[in-house]
């Protein structure tokens, strides 16, 4: 078995024939290389004894590849492209100040966002940029940190804990006065606002009157795709939407929407702060994910 994983020759050889191959010249890639033409033509030599075939045809006027050689050259000059592109990427992203954080819209809306603008009053030098999506977010070079409701089992990124919110029934404020006290049963009777998300982690009113333990009919009422559509609508009188506690809870506080008691469920995940292992962060993104989870401690509901 090779000692060497990829069972690849030394890398110096490789780099030493692309830089050869690519100038045709052993002059002409030593001085790129900072070496010797004989340095050169010893690094070549010993890659083509490792391969046991001729990777240039050495002649008076110069060097031409063989087809073998040609053929090498190809992968080489194609793999240190892309190697070299995915580098000046990590390095570029590492350069920046900006940081990019993800979430659904409901959370960027009701959460994220007022969160960032206390933020960006402590850190005014730190750039961040906000990405709303109702899709599920996955790692991707492009997103620093993103916020998930459920644990990925699958995922190797690192998730941090942050709550664990509480799931009640809301409507406009005459509605749900209307509706204080009443039974399971009632609730489900009435005009209920759906949400349809791509993301099933999500939970819903038959999850939610399931995990109470009513089990009887539910009305199909309004079917919305996005989240803030349906805490509208319940705004204006249009049925009731199952609300997110601590998300709504700038709503709930300013008597646009009301809980409808005492019908509570501890929602069945947490959300997360998803993102690379702390020692891979740059300053700014371990900055922004210290100042959320601190804004979660400081506010625990």
């Amino acid at each position: 078995m090779s000692r060497r994983y990829y069972n690849l020759p030394p890398l110096t050889t490789l780099s030493t024939f692309e830089a050869a191959a690519r100038h045709l010249s052993f002059k002409d890639a030593a001085q790129e290389l900072s070496v010797t033409p004989g340095a050169v033509s010893h690094q070549i030599k010993a890659l083509e004894s490792e391969l046991n075939t001729p990777l240039f045809l050495r002649g008076h006027r110069g060097v031409v590849l063989t087809p073998d050689g040609a053929a090498l050259f190809d992968t080489l000059s194609t793999s240190f492209l892309k190697l070299s592109q995915s580098l000046n990427s990590i390095r570029d992203r590492n350069m920046t100040t900006e940081v990019t954080i993800g979430s659904t819209t409901a959370v960027a809306a009701q959460w994220l966002s007022p969160t960032l603008t206390r933020f960006w009053r402590k850190f005014p030098d730190q750039d961040v940029y906000q990405v709303a999506q109702d899709r599920l977010f996955h790692a991707c070079p492009e997103i620093d940190l993103f916020i998930r409701y459920g644990r990925d089992p699958n995922s190797t990124m690192e998730q941090t804990p942050l709550f664990r919110d509480q799931l009640v029934p809301v409507a406009s404020p005459e509605l749900a006065q209307k509706l204080k006290g009443c039974v399971l049963k009632d609730i489900a009777g009435q005009r209920l606002i759906h949400l349809e998300s791509e993301d099933t982690n999500w939970t819903g009113w038959h999850e939610w009157f399931g995990e109470l333990g009513y089990l009887g009919a539910v009305s199909t009422g309004t079917r919305v795709n996005r989240y803030s559509v349906a805490l509208q609508a319940a705004q204006d009188g249009a049925g009731l939407v199952l609300g997110w506690q601590r998300l709504i809870a700038p709503l709930i506080d300013a008597g646009k929407l009301a809980p409808i008691r005492p019908h509570v469920l501890p929602a069945p995940h947490q959300f997360y702060l998803v993102g690379h292992p702390d020692k891979d962060l740059s300053d700014g993104v371990r900055t922004l994910k210290d100042w959320i989870i601190n804004e979660v401690q400081q506010n625990d509901i």
